[in-house]
């Protein structure tokens, strides 16, 4: 294969500024979750790709702060939604109300109306409420009493849920899971991050978490579309095009796997290696660039095998052999 192509239609000046505000908002992330690098890259990738994630982790790794932090230095509308067994759909999305004073009903915007949404312990509620989220997450809009009402760009929806907990939780149904580009875990930081982690927080005198207040917004949200539009333009090889495709449609058929990903797999898998092109600075998409992604982007829409599942194999290390064994174009 030849050299993969230069950004013709970017100018260089717009692509490094891109990165340098990308990178800015990286060093300022890292500043508050301390250990969970490779997650906050992901987060990134997913907002710069205009893209949902579902972060799933034990309690206490800083899911929610990850958030929080990402809304500190953002400067758009955050909201926050705890999500609970008698959480009704309208108290996601809104609901007419009657108005004494001109007798007519109003509608009442809900807290899905906003940037960033997150979605706390989103598999705490029950299906009819988490499908609130299911029109906004893909049309971006919300139909209130028969009127669509358009959700303000950008729009990012990160939800939290913990693996373990079983109890008096509910599965996220396929169409949900499918709408989030990227399911990230979040596993424990290793000894000396922990170590840095513990420092930094007895310091704080917020009992056992990190401050976000001394952050600094780096972007607004005209800077976000401008990252996601200048992300979209980035060049990509028809070869590098056609990995991620065949990435995809081999999870129909690969021993192992019992359900496969559909076409929304191959287009996240794209939008996603566009993104990290730009965090790290590149001029063109690269198959490491989709293998990046990869995982996170097929982990919740394949479906492990019922013998594998009970030997103890687990889904990432089926699509580890998927991704080593698929061969990629080369330079």
């Amino acid at each position: 294969m030849s050299e993969y192509p230069a950004a013709t239609a970017l100018t260089t000046e717009a692509l490094q500024n891109a990165c340098q505000q990308a990178q800015a908002l990286r060093v300022e992330l890292r500043k508050a979750v301390i250990g969970q690098d490779q997650v906050i890259d992901d987060v990134l990738t997913a907002l710069i790709a205009g893209g949902h994630v579902l972060l799933e982790g034990v309690p206490g790794l800083g899911k929610t702060l990850l958030v929080r932090a990402l809304a500190r230095c953002f400067d758009g509308d955050f909201a926050r939604i705890q999500f609970t067994p008698d959480l009704m759909p309208s108290d996601v999305t809104g609901h007419a109300v009657y108005d004494l004073h001109t007798e007519q009903f109003k509608l009442r915007k809900g807290p899905l109306f906003t940037h960033l949404l997150l979605a706390d312990e989103i598999n705490r509620a029950p299906a009819k409420t988490q499908a609130a989220l299911l029109e906004a997450m893909q049309e971006r809009q919300v139909t209130l009493e028969g009127e669509a009402l358009p959700i303000g760009q950008p729009f990012m929806v990160l939800a939290t849920q913990n693996p373990i907990e079983q109890e008096g939780t509910y599965p996220l149904p396929e169409a949900e899971l499918d709408r989030f580009m990227l399911k990230v875990r979040m596993g424990y930081p290793d000894a000396q991050q922990e170590l840095d982690m513990v420092r930094e927080v007895t310091r704080s005198s917020r009992a056992d978490m990190l401050d976000v207040q001394p952050l600094r917004t780096v972007l607004h949200a005209e800077d976000v579309l401008r990252l996601q539009q200048i992300a979209s333009e980035l060049a990509l090889d028809e070869q590098v095009l056609d990995y991620a495709v065949r990435l995809a449609r081999a999870t129909r058929s690969w021993p192992g796997l019992a359900i496969g990903a559909g076409p929304r797999a191959s287009i996240a898998l794209v939008r996603g290696a566009r993104a990290r092109a730009l965090l790290r600075g590149g001029e063109f998409v690269t198959p490491d660039d989709i293998k990046g992604c990869a995982l996170a982007v097929l982990r919740h829409r394949v479906r492990i095998a019922p013998e594998l599942d009970i030997d103890g194999l687990e889904v990432d290390q089926v699509l580890q052999q998927l991704l080593d064994q698929i061969p990629a174009p080369r330079q």
